[in-house]
């Protein structure tokens, strides 16, 4: 055991120790000031920590004007990281290991150390056990007598082959046509198998660069499927797709998990527990460290997570629980003042065709719309937003309206202070921009924030304006599970406390249950015709999608929160014969 009780990191890339008055922190430094080294540096370059001197005091941390110092106080002993990025860099502590015929999740926040369990186990990086050198006979040394030992001698010695979905699917860069890469990738002469399971067979004949993100992920996935390997790992499959091509991905997994071993990275936790035989719940401080819990059922893990204390380490990782159950929903039942309505709409875009019925949203509502991609929901929020308009009547919205939209991206030289000139960062500071955790971000480019800083920066901006009515599209997108039930409040609180709307676009069902009033729900064939319906009460609007989908939902006894039902089971059959698919 290590005895060192702390640990000390520097986000490297916040720290400007020009700016911040030449090394403000090794000037703060009580053990410095004492006449000890405890933060040094090297002339022009930036700081590091000594971890062996360092008291915890906090101070470096709490006066860093950039938020790039962490210093955690540990109540425990802690071993030696499995890996570590470098000296004050992010560590991580335990390895989960694959298990045959099984599909096992890794559920955590961002920066936890997910994707780096998934580089290690798919021998993408070795684990250096926090030294500067680090070999394959290291590893091996490191677990002999350890069930990881036989893993890592197969994984070494080219016994167990890999294939790996990667979380960044941008970051692939191929051309040509669909079938012909997934032909020459097939190694199990399975190519019509997965076509059909993935449902990709009106995307063969098409060019990868014309796919959208959505299609290219299924492409990437029916990639990864193809290859004959003994361990599949998939980092974030979910991403860009809508609720059924979601549900359609998750059954494909567990097919794969019947004969090899799969593990998955997955923030959707309906879709995590459908999918997952067992889980590892990944805590500690994200871009600090990461600790792996113990092997866990599914509903127990992710019940644990949602507690924030893991039973089997008899350690709380976190102070308040994950509630995105409790009962906040606007229940006021009183006839209510409306805010917007439209009449019927109809607008073609190519061979594409939609119609919405005339109806109306009510001050302080919150309302969902749920439905496949290419059905029309985005194309009716841009109505709205007054950015296109419908073919038989025109739109002349007399309420103000703010519109975050499904694809975001900055390409400027801004910072992220800089974006938000004009609004009044003090009015916000304590409901938005302190919830979001948008502070921390001011200092950086805002063209070099990942998905994730990116989408609460975009939803900063567009709940920081004053309006009457908020639409976000996707706003989930990128997010963890913590990150998304602040967003959820944040949203809420909003708009009960501004007295105006909001309506937004989410495949993640955990979080339209959660910060919904009500529900529209779109149906029709994708790319075809889509039409809409509602706003509905959230039972009924989830219910109604639901019977579309063919899926049936019930509540944990103990969370409750919404699970998806096996196919054909007693609890499905019972409640389709109900007509209860969301109980």
């Amino acid at each position: 055991m290590n005895n060192k009780k702390r640990i000390a990191v520097i986000e490297y890339e916040k720290c400007n120790f020009e700016k911040c008055g030449d090394y403000l922190c090794k000037k703060l430094c009580p053990i410095n000031r004492n006449g000890q080294e405890c933060i040094t540096n090297e002339k022009g370059q930036k700081p590091k920590i000594s971890e062996d001197l360092c008291i915890g005091c906090e101070i470096c941390q709490n006066r860093c004007p950039f938020n790039a110092i962490s210093i955690i106080n540990l109540s425990f002993n802690l071993d030696k990281p499995i890996h570590s990025y470098g000296e004050n860099m992010f560590r991580l502590h335990g390895l989960p290991i694959p298990k045959e015929e099984k599909t096992i999740g890794l559920i955590g926040r961002n920066g936890i150390g997910k994707t780096t369990i998934l580089k290690i186990l798919s021998d993408t990086i070795i684990p250096n056990f926090g030294e500067d050198n680090t070999t394959k006979e290291k590893v091996l040394e490191y677990y002999k007598g350890k069930e990881a030992h036989s893993f890592f001698e197969k994984l070494y010695s080219g016994k167990n082959k890999i294939s790996l979905k990667p979380q960044n699917i941008e970051l692939i860069k191929i051309k040509g046509k669909v079938f012909d890469l997934l032909k020459k990738i097939d190694e199990k002469n399975i190519l019509n198998e997965i076509v059909q399971d993935l449902g990709l067979e009106s995307i063969l004949d098409r060019n990868v660069e014309e796919l959208s993100g959505g299609e290219f992920q299924k492409i990437a996935i029916a990639a990864t499927g193809l290859k004959d390997a003994d361990l599949y790992f998939f980092d974030e499959p979910t991403s860009f797709l809508d609720i059924r091509e979601r549900l359609r991905v998750a059954k494909f997994i567990r097919k794969l998990s019947q004969k090899k071993a799969v593990m998955v990275v997955e923030h959707d936790l309906i879709l995590l527990d459908y999918l997952s035989d067992l889980v590892h719940l990944i805590y500690g401080k994200p871009r600090v460290y990461g600790m792996v819990s113990q092997i866990k059922t599914t509903r127990e893990g992710i019940n644990d997570y949602l507690e924030g204390y893991s039973k089997e380490e008899n350690y709380r990782f976190r102070e308040y629980k994950i509630d995105f159950f409790s009962n906040t929903k606007n229940e006021n039942t009183q006839k209510k003042e409306k805010i917007i309505q439209w009449p019927k709409l109809n607008k073609t875009l190519g061979k594409f065709k939609l119609n919405v019925e005339a109806k109306s949203i009510n001050f302080n509502d919150v309302v969902g719309i749920v439905g496949p991609n290419g059905i029309g929901k985005t194309t009716f929020m841009k109505m709205l937003a007054n950015e296109i308009q419908p073919d038989n009547t025109t739109l002349e919205s007399k309420v103000k309206i703010s519109y975050k939209p499904q694809y975001i991206s900055y390409t400027g030289e801004k910072t992220v202070l800089e974006l938000f000139e004009g609004l009044d960062l003090e009015k916000i500071k304590n409901s938005i921009i302190k919830n979001l955790e948008i502070e921390e971000l001011f200092e950086k480019k805002a063209k070099t924030l990942s998905g994730g800083e990116f989408q609460r920066v975009s939803i900063a901006l567009c709940l920081g304006k004053e309006a009457d009515i908020y639409l976000l599209d996707e706003p989930s997108a990128y997010l963890d599970i913590e990150q998304r039930l602040n967003v959820g409040k944040v949203i809420r609180t909003h708009i009960l406390v501004n007295k105006c709307s909001a309506i937004i676009i989410d495949h993640d069902l955990t979080f339209i249950d959660y910060v919904s009033d009500k529900i529209m729900v779109f149906k029709g064939e994708p790319a075809i015709q889509g039409n809409a319906f509602g706003p509905y009460g959230v039972e009924e609007g989830m219910n109604n999608l639901l019977e579309y989908l063919e899926i049936t939902v019930r509540r944990d006894n103990e969370t409750k929160r919404p699970r998806i039902n096996k196919f054909d089971s007693v609890l499905d059959r019972e409640q389709k014969k109900s007509n209860k698919y969301y109980k």
